[in-house]
This record gives C-alpha cells, structure tokens and sequence, in this order.
C-alpha cells in the first residue's frame, strides 16, 4: 500500500512518524513524507495516489491540516484520511471534521500497520485499538492497546523519508535521538499527566530503550547520515542513573561526538553532572519556566525552589558544562509583573541562552483546561497559535498583552545585556514589529550555534543553517 505523510514545516526531525515509516516498511508497504516547505503536498498526493495520507497534529496546527486534507481528497478521491499526534489524541473529536476517517490516539506504531491491513481487507475497520473511526455515519471509539513495554522490539527509526523529503535536515551536521519515552513528573502545562492518565493501568508511563538498542541506531545514521553533534529530545535524559553511567562508558567509544540534552534542575548534582561529561555532553537545558515561585509551583506545578534551579546552575557552571534556560511569559494568572521576575531571575542565573516562549494552552493539560474554563482564553483551543513566538490567546489588561508579547522577543537578549533593561521597558510599549521578532530569531540564533551546539561550520552550512532557522516560525 501507498502511505503519505503530510507535514507543514519542519522545525525539528519527527521522531514518530521515523518509526511509523519503520514499522509500515517492515510489513511491506511503500513511505513517502512531503514537508510543504519543499513541495506541493497537493501536487505530491495527485502524483502518488497514495490510499492512505496521515497527519501529525500539533494544537494549533489542526486547521491547516483540516484545509489541506479536504484539497488532497479532491485529487485523490477514496484515499483514507488518518489525523494522530498530540491534537487528536487529546481532543479526538476532530473525528467529526469533514474529510477525517479516522484519528489515532496514543501511541502509533500497531495501531497504524493494523489500520492498513484493514484497508487491504484483512480486518474489520470497525475494531481497531487506539482508533476512533468513522463508520456509516457513526463513530466507533475503540479501545487504546497497553503502552510498548520493551521499545528494543520496534524497528530502528526510519529517516529516510524525512531526508528524501527534506534535504536541510539530511545534510544538517546536527541529528536528533531519543532515547525514551514518557516523563514521570505532572507539570500542569504539559501532556504528559493526561498522557498518563489516559494510559492508566496500561503500561509503565516511563520506559528506556538500552543501550545497545541506542548506540546501533546511532551507528548506522552515522555511517548513513554523518552527524557531528548530536541532540538528545528526551524530557529529562538524566533520570535513571544507572542507564547514564553505562551510556556514559559506552558512548565515547561507539559515538564519540559531543552532544546537548535537557535536565531537571533538581535531579542535577555533582555526580550526575560528572557522569555526564564523561559520556562527552557540552550543553544542557533545564525548565526554569517562571522567576515568581507561585507561578512556578502553584500554578505549573513544578515543585521546585529558586535555591534548587541557582545550585544546580551553579553545579553546571562549576564543571563547565554550558546551560540554557526554558522560560514562558503569558502564563494565566501571571502579569507583566511577575515576567519581569522572570527575567531578573534569569540575569542572576547567568544561563548561555535564555529561552523563551508565549504560553499556549492545549487540551487536556491542566492549565490549558483552567484556562479555557475561567475565562483566561480569547476563544476556544481552535484559537491556538501554532507559533510559541507570535501572539498569545490569553487576556490580560489593556496594553499588557501586546507588551508581554514583545517581552518575549527581547527577553533573551536582554538577559545577556542587563544595562538593557531600562530600554527595554520603553521598548515593550511599542507596537509589535518584525525587527523585535528579528532580534529575537537572530540572537537565539547566534547563542544555539555559538554557545549550545558550538560546532565548526563552513560557510555553506551557515548559509544553510541561517536560512532554515529563520524560516521557522515557531521556534
């Protein structure tokens, strides 16, 4: 069978659909991936006539996708319209879209090789876990299958797709791994407390491919796709302590290139941070997310102290190990005010990067539903940017919406300049204009590849990387 993916624009390699493509090719079915950056989706699907299209669906992104589908079915009438990813699994509903055959909830790999042999005529579509489906005028909302116990039983990702599709990612001298799945920690703003939920008694919500089953896959993009920096998109890859000390052993010998990962400012000791720079990692990230305490722990539920978030800054710092900061402004109940905590606490942390985003709220999240039910939110989650960059849907004062939303595009590089601040003030009160959004892009820019994933680069894949970066615009 022909399977399509359909995605809008790459801002980071998408480590779901690698192992959906996996798993189709393994059961013997043909993958194409199109990134409407580099071609037409529409024109690709007339060309292909693939029988199956799928999307992978952020909040925010949804109406495109919507948009998009309901052109690649007038080009390719009969094809099966599959929507998973985080959107749909949390607001399935979307089932009851136009044009959407069914949606996938939770994780993809089974659910997606079961759904095409159901359209080959090998099952029933009426009964296939994790979907919801669309039958005779009816919704058919099954059963969600256990969470994948052992993730060494799926195939290694298949990146071929992506790199076919998308040649800023195949020849970038970065590459992404993941080394896990699921977060154990309840953060309000974040899926994976409902992910948990959902999955309830269906599987442990943390599990860790070995070593070994890491390291090969390492090897061969290496040896495929050479790579000279390697970025670790796991939640927090610093939580099992005995799995990083035997990385920490082998990966020096296998791999051996330098490598960035996100930590939990509370888990970070001296210890931990020695083992870490023993396995070769120059650069971290840890969740600051606000200055003012109540926001940080009463509002997104983090649970942990100014004093932990400078000591393990300052433990980073001591083995020279560089660190950025994960910041959001916009935050219900918050204020101007309490961003400016933000911000000052940010210049006493002294990070290599400060990063900032605009709060969104998403379905399901804790936050996103107290937001949408006390009335925080403009609209509904249908009115969700894609973009944690752009603009906020929250309400705030008169005047104070527009100045946070500036606030995040000079916070960074005004945590690396404090003499700015006073200017800064004055700044904020401006109209929003794309020379704020400029500053932002190019100082984040300048401090990623200078500071947190400091690499040689000729002057081809400056040009390269320059491009790409600034044409995302939801970094």
């Amino acid at each position: 069978m022909r399977i399509l993916f359909a995605i809008k624009v790459i801002d980071s390699e998408p480590m779901g659909l690698a192992y959906l493509s996996a798993m189709l090719k393994e059961a013997g079915h043909d993958v194409r991936l199109v990134v409407a950056t580099e071609e037409d989706p529409v024109a690709v699907a007339r060309s292909y006539q693939p029988q199956l299209v799928g999307y992978t669906v952020y909040t925010g992104t949804q109406k495109h996708y919507l948009e998009l589908n309901r052109a690649i079915r007038e080009v390719v009438p009969g094809v099966f319209s599959a929507f998973g990813g985080p959107h749909p699994t949390f607001f399935p509903e979307i089932i009851e879209e136009d044009g959407v055959d069914g949606v996938c909830i939770g994780e993809g790999e089974y659910a997606i090789v079961d759904l095409v042999g159901a359209l080959e005529g090998k099952r029933s579509l009426a009964d296939i876990p994790n979907w919801w489906m669309r039958q005779d005028g009816q919704v058919v909302r099954n059963e969600l299958l256990p969470l994948i116990e052992d993730l060494d039983t799926l195939p290694m990702p298949d990146r071929q797709p992506l790199y076919d599709a998308h040649p800023a990612s195949r020849n970038s001298p970065i590459k992404p791994f993941l080394a896990g799945r699921g977060c154990p920690y309840n953060c309000s703003f974040c899926f994976n407390h409902a992910y948990g939920q959902l999955y309830r008694e269906k599987g442990k919500r943390v599990r860790r491919r070995s070593v070994d089953n890491l390291l090969t896959e390492m090897q061969h993009v290496q040896e495929t796709y050479p790579y000279r920096f390697v970025i670790f998109t796991d939640d927090t890859f610093s939580m099992l302590p005995q799995w990083l000390e035997e990385f920490a052993v082998k990966y020096p010998r296998v791999v051996g290139v330098p490598f960035w990962c996100q930590v939990r400012a509370n888990l970070v000791d001296d210890h931990m941070v020695e083992v870490l720079k023993q396995a070769g990692c120059v650069s971290v990230s840890l969740g600051v997310e606000a200055g003012n305490d109540d926001l940080r722990n009463r509002v997104l539920k983090r649970n942990m102290s100014k004093d932990e978030i400078i000591a393990a800054c300052d433990t980073l710092r001591r083995h020279s190990i560089r660190f950025m900061t994960n910041n959001m402004v916009g935050l219900p109940t918050g204020t101007l005010a309490t961003d400016w905590e933000t911000l000052e606490f940010n210049v006493r942390l002294r990070p290599a990067y400060a990063n900032v985003f605009l709060y969104q709220p998403y379905p399901k999240t804790d936050l996103g539903e107290f937001a949408l039910q006390e009335g925080y939110m403009l609209g509904d989650f249908d009115s969700v940017s894609d973009s944690v960059s752009d603009v906020t849907v929250l309400q705030f004062p008169p005047g104070e919406k527009r100045q946070i939303e500036n606030l995040q595009k000079l916070l960074g590089v005004t945590v690396e300049f404090p003499f700015l601040r006073p200017l800064t003030r004055q700044l904020i009160k401006l109209p929003s204009n794309r020379a704020f959004w400029f500053v932002y892009k190019f100082w984040k820019g300048i401090a990623l590849k200078q500071r947190i994933q400091p690499l040689q680069l000729s002057l081809g894949e400056w040009v390269r990387t320059i491009t790409q970066f600034m044409r995302i615009k939801s970094q």
